[in-house]
């Protein structure tokens, strides 16, 4: 009886561990419209993306930000030098000595 008892058990545990190694099967080649659709949006994303880097990798070439914030600095500087101009007109028309 007890022997019986064991081979059952061995022969259960290599049932087991026999499943275990299976191969999954693999999923038929077809692919559903929506896998398409998705595919398409994707590639042309990737393909979107890809031209946008290679725009900026050419202007960054070129050193535009450094021109872009000089540009900036002198507008900034000359902007505030005219606001302050007419701050102080606008100022003398309403608060002038009579």
């Amino acid at each position: 009886m007890n022997k019986l008892l064991v081979i059952t058990v061995l022969v259960a545990f290599l049932a087991l561990s026999a499943e275990s190694f299976r191969v999954p099967r693999q999923a038929e080649d077809e692919e559903g419209t929506l896998a398409k659709i998705t595919g398409t949006f994707r590639s042309y994303y990737d393909g979107a993306v890809n031209t946008a880097s290679g725009y900026l990798e050419s202007i960054k070439g070129l050193k535009l930000e450094e021109k872009a914030k000089n540009l900036y600095t002198d507008t900034t500087t000359v902007v505030s030098t005219y606001a302050g101009i007419l701050n102080d007109q606008i100022y003398h028309i309403f608060y002038s000595p009579q």
